[in-house]
């Protein structure tokens, strides 16, 4: 079945999803600092944390972790679209089975925000075990990622 998509954009349209992944990987880091400066803040002496409160790292880590969701989710979407229009299926993989897993993580992540805003311990703690994970799992994912873009690159 031709898509109607000209070859040139099919070719170069496969290596938006992993550039893109890449800028989230790295925004995802950032999310981790700021999550662990609320942390910090949380935990410092009144004088030190009348300092930190001002940075407004709870705010910031709640912004980047909302933007962090929603491409993610977009960017899964994305590069299975990509490869479904270039190839007319799924590699059914680990780098696909991972990515829908992560996809899960952060959304359940997401979904303990207003226990967290409660100060549910317990929702916090498998907040940040969900986000170690899912660094953990998107850390091996670029690496295979780059592996899939080699084979690519070598099919051109």
């Amino acid at each position: 079945m031709e898509s109607g998509i000209p070859d040139a954009i099919k070719t170069w349209s496969q290596f938006g999803h992993p550039i893109f992944m890449w800028i989230l990987l790295g925004l995802t880091v950032y999310a981790l600092y700021l999550g662990w400066q609320v942390r910090v803040t949380r935990d410092a002496d009144k004088e030190t944390r009348k300092e930190l409160v001002k940075k407004n790292f709870g705010r910031r880590h709640h912004k980047v972790g909302s933007i962090l969701l929603a491409c993610m989710v977009l960017g899964s979407i994305g590069g299975m679209a990509v490869t479904y229009i270039n190839n007319g299926k799924l590699f059914v993989g680990p780098h696909l089975l991972t990515g829908l897993g992560m996809t899960g993580l952060i959304a359940t992540s997401a979904s303990l925000v207003p226990l967290l805003q409660k100060g549910n311990n317990f929702a916090r703690y498998t907040h940040i075990s969900l986000n170690l994970i899912l660094l953990g799992l998107f850390s091996w994912q670029a690496v295979s990622g780059m592996q899939i873009v080699q084979k690519i690159i070598s099919k051109m």
